[in-house]
């Protein structure tokens, strides 16, 4: 990672750079950590945040309660912000959404009734503290706490300290009246280059209009990074004298696989720039003629890709990635920030938005699955308290919030009903663990159809399917006496995961235990997808293995003829599919489920096709 001068030429000067002196035209390869693969070349756009000017400082003791009331606005106003970040998700690729909706979850926490809050109220209190001297010093010190960790986990902790430390940030900006980095002045086509971007200035970028990323601070196994790669935009960090060699409007060509970015290039690196940026495009251009092929095995056995879908204005690119229409419609967006309740019509306006264009491509539907942990004030203030309880992801979410408030249940049904008569539909219970919570919700299903019958509005002649998702063990293992009361299965081998092996991803000391692949994972994918095929019964996964085209194979084996997820996903998995042969697939799935080790299964999966792993 280091700076290299090659080629020389003329200098001259520009009276517009940002920088006093001649203006630099000598060729600067600049070296950094390879982030996320795909090619750049545009003109260089540099953006700075503006530094928060926060000395520290003491208040007398009669200003107490005057400091507590601002640090209570600074939060207030960063709850906002953070709010504006989640709705911000919606828009983004799933992956996307997957690695920072848990990180906006834990600021969420921390501009709750956190550590960090109370220990800063302390110091102001106790110490004498301004509010924003007060959050630094207890974020320093909850960080340097967490740094200390025994635990080989470095890179975790580094990301927890950074979480704590950002949010800090936030509270002493809002404090300090400091604006943040402004992205909206970013050309289409530009290479954005700054001295480092946080996850929340990653959150912020168009994936359409930004062509690559490069920043002089960060690393690969950094929330940014991590940001950068789900939303696939070509980016290299960790950039040593990046800022000092780049100015605005210089051309660049930036390699997000090598690592590299070579500013204002020659003409040899330019066309070797362009070759690679050719072949970069000639890939995704032959997986896009893809779009128009079936999801067919080689022995003619059909696989159903179908995306996953946040908000219609994501319907243009599942169209583009040629899926056959929806395999999960997550409704918590209609719920997101909004300080009431979403009522049948505007539930049923939304869907409408959905389920028409598609022209007849099947949508499933998953009502809605909150649980404290969830920032969503409307149902925290007017439905459910706002209590999150010591485990969130064990207490009241899903289908069990969902029959303990029918109202709302009630609502999300009568829309989804009226709007069947568009297109095919069908309807998803979330985290179902026992076979009366089927039961309990086709009761209630039952009588809002009947009641939508009486008062005449139209109907279809036969009620779209009713299905559970298999996302806990206890699910997985009930899922013959499930089956006998649902019409489908979905599962959701993210949860399943967390679930089976007791690992939230979001929490860095435990997230590299977190393996889809785990023997326990699959035998209990291998458990549910037996059980509905045993009755005949449609079953899909929608989680991330979903979307892996090593894991392809495995799945088919296992008997899965169904797939959804991210439309970015689905060229490559279609690609996959067509390569594969149902009778290979099915060896290679109990030749895997032999398995007792982890590590064995995964030089299973990244070997199969090859001589040594067929």
């Amino acid at each position: 990672m280091k700076t290299e001068k090659t080629e020389k030429t003329e200098a001259a000067r520009t009276p517009d750079s940002p920088r006093r002196g001649g203006r630099k035209t000598r060729e600067v390869l600049v070296r950094g950590i390879a982030i996320s693969p795909g090619v750049a070349i545009g003109a260089v756009y540099d953006t700075s945040e503006v530094p928060t000017e926060a000395p520290r400082r003491s208040i007398p003791a009669a200003q107490v309660e005057a400091e507590k009331a601002r640090l209570a606005a600074a939060v207030a106003a960063s709850r906002k912000q953070v709010s504006k970040l989640k709705g911000r998700l919606a828009v983004l690729p799933e992956e996307a959404q997957g690695e920072l909706e848990p990180l906006l979850d834990a600021y969420s926490m921390m501009l709750g009734d956190s550590r960090l809050l109370r220990g800063a109220r302390r110091r102001i209190a106790e110490e004498l503290l301004a509010a924003e001297t007060a959050v630094q010093d207890e974020a320093e010190a909850i960080a340097g706490t967490i740094l200390a960790a025994k635990d080989d986990d470095k890179p975790g902790l580094r990301r927890r300290a950074g979480e704590v430390r950002e949010i800090a940030r936030r509270l002493t900006r809002n404090l300090t009246a400091t604006p943040f980095r402004s992205l909206k002045g970013v050309p289409a086509g530009a290479i954005l280059v700054a001295e480092e971007l946080t996850p929340a200035d990653a959150a912020l970028l168009d994936p359409t209009k930004i062509a690559g990323v490069a920043t002089e601070e960060g690393g690969a196994d950094g929330h940014t990074a991590i940001m950068l790669r789900a939303l696939g935009i070509p980016s290299v960090l960790g950039c040593p004298g990046l800022t000092e060699a780049a100015r605005r409007g210089d051309e660049a060509v930036l390699d997000g696989g090598t690592g590299t970015i070579v500013i204002r290039p020659g003409s040899a690196a330019l066309e070797a720039g362009r070759e690679a940026l050719a072949g970069y495009a000639k890939e995704k251009s032959r997986l896009a003629k893809l779009r128009r092929l079936p999801s067919v095995t080689l022995d003619g056995e059909e696989v159903e890709l179908q995306a996953n879908l946040e908000i219609p204005a994501e319907l243009p690119l599942i169209a583009q990635a040629g899926a056959q229409g929806i395999g999960l419609l997550r409704t918590e967006f209609l719920f997101m920030n909004r300080e009431d309740l979403p009522d049948e019509d505007a539930q049923f306006e939304a869907y409408s938005q959905i389920v028409g264009p598609l022209a007849g491509d099947g949508v499933t539907i998953r009502v809605l699955d909150w649980g404290g942990e969830k920032d969503m004030q409307a149902l925290a203030e007017g439905v459910v308290p706002w209590h999150t309880g010591p485990n969130p992801a064990l207490g009241l979410r899903g289908i069990r919030m969902l029959l303990k408030r029918p109202e709302l249940l009630e609502a999300q049904f009568a829309a989804i009903l009226r709007v069947a008569t568009q297109g095919p539909v069908r309807i998803l219970l979330p985290l179902v663990t026992i076979p009366a919570e089927v039961a309990q919700a086709r009761e209630i299903y039952e009588r809002v159809a009947r009641r939508l019958r009486r008062r005449g509005t139209p109907l279809p002649d036969k009620l779209p399917p009713l299905g559970a998702m298999i996302e806990t063990p206890g699910a997985a293992l009930a899922a013959d006496a499930i089956a006998l009361e649902a019409d489908f299965f979905a599962i959701g081998t993210n949860d399943l995961a967390m679930y089976t092996l007791a690992v939230d991803r979001a929490e860095a000391e435990v997230s590299h235990l977190y393996d889809p692949l785990h023997p326990a994972v699959l035998r209990l994918v291998q458990f549910a997808t037996e059980a509905a095929l045993r009755l005949r019964m449609p079953v899909s996964v929608c989680g991330e293995m979903a979307g892996n085209p090593r894991l392809v194979p495995l799945l088919l084996g296992l008997g899965i003829r169904a797939l959804s997820m991210n439309a970015s996903a689905i060229p490559r998995v279609k690609q996959r599919v067509r390569t594969l042969k149902i009778d290979d697939c099915a060896r290679f799935a109990r030749r895997v489920m032999e398995q007792g080790d982890p590590r064995l299964i995964q030089e299973l999966v990244m070997n199969f096709g090859t001589p040594e792993g067929s």
